[in-house]
């Protein structure tokens, strides 16, 4: 999905908290400033010479965008602050102008820096930044998955845990549709589509095609480690509730009578806010690491926040996605013991 920052804030900040990104982008780039407090920080002028545009320019994109990059680290100095970032950048032989009566200095540290090359659209030089920052960004997530983005998923720590469990609660639901719910070879396909649409809006058919996954590749093996515990929470709930019906009446449930248990089930006020999470983890994170835009989830997709990022491009995920991969064989005899 091609990406147009300068219009965009989502895309601009799912970029901005990803620090392991902006490290790539700040080596590559060799972009310089003045080194104070352990950043680089820029001065409005600087970032004008550096974009080639008048310094005016900046100072408009600045009241008109002041809450963002000040967010993403644009500051302004005063008084010790002012006076310690001046000595810094006069040890480190940065010749910056500044009127001598100045007692206010607006800098950019590299994050709002890179914030400002977003924004500005005059700017061949911000354009060129802008292109160099999401082929990195790219680059950093196949380099990370092996060139696949579909399993991202299983780099976060808790995926295995809970993959195992939703194994364990789908058995009981797959029971209770077995014994308790009239003979009907597509009634599996249609409470598991049931679920799906309940708490994320799609069925498999559709949540597959938005990822472009073929067809011998599961659908649950692509899923957070939340939405599976959503999914086992939904199986063991409804497996319990089914097996209640089927005790009260005293017969085989039907179709329509397991659709009704079913939605008594999903309207109970408690999966609100697990569901609302559910849905917001989902549609920001494959928005943001899959490149895969879930069009009934729009409305719940936020920016990826940095830990996000460190759980799935971070060391902690190198080391568990090597270790899956040693691992595979024991992990499937896991999932296929009766």
């Amino acid at each position: 999905m091609a990406k147009d920052l300068t219009n965009s804030r989502l895309d601009r900040q799912n970029i901005l908290n990803n620090e392991i990104a902006i490290e790539e982008i700040q080596q590559k780039s060799g972009i310089d400033g003045v080194l104070w407090n352990g950043k680089v920080f820029m001065t409005r002028e600087m970032v004008a010479n550096f974009f080639e545009v008048d310094i005016r320019t900046i100072s408009r994109y600045l009241e008109q965008n002041g809450e963002e990059l000040c967010a993403n680290g644009y500051q302004v100095l005063r008084g010790k602050n002012l006076k310690a970032f001046l000595e810094s950048a006069k040890n480190s032989g940065k010749d910056i102008y500044v009127p001598t009566k100045t007692t206010v200095l607006g800098v950019f540290d590299f994050r709002a820096f890179l914030n400002m090359a977003m924004l500005l659209s005059e700017s061949d030089k911000a354009r060129a930044l802008r292109q160099l920052m999401l082929d990195i960004v790219i680059d950093l997530i196949n380099r990370k998955t092996g060139g696949g983005t579909k399993y991202i998923n299983q780099r976060d720590k808790d995926f295995v845990y809970s993959s195992l469990q939703e194994d364990n609660y789908r058995r009981q639901f797959t029971d209770a549709l077995k014994n308790y719910v009239e003979d009907n070879r597509y009634k599996y396909a249609h409470f598991t589509d049931m679920i799906y649409v309940s708490i994320f809006k799609e069925k498999a058919k559709e949540y597959k095609k938005i990822l472009d996954l073929k067809a011998n590749e599961k659908v649950r093996d692509t899923f957070y480690s939340e939405i599976l515990d959503i999914i086992a929470a939904y199986e063991s709930g409804l497996a319990d509730a089914i097996k209640r019906e089927y005790e009260r009446v005293g017969h085989i449930l039907s179709q329509q009578e397991t659709e009704e248990v079913f939605r008594c089930f999903e309207n109970m006020a408690l999966w609100k806010p697990l569901i609302q999470r559910g849905r917001v983890k989902m549609a920001s994170r494959d928005m943001a690491l899959r490149d895969a835009f879930h069009y009934q989830l729009s409305e719940y997709i936020q920016p990826l926040d940095k830990e996000e990022y460190q759980k799935f491009l971070g060391a902690a995920g190198d080391e568990l996605d090597k270790l899956m991969q040693e691992n595979q064989e024991v992990l499937r005899r896991l999932k296929e013991r009766d």
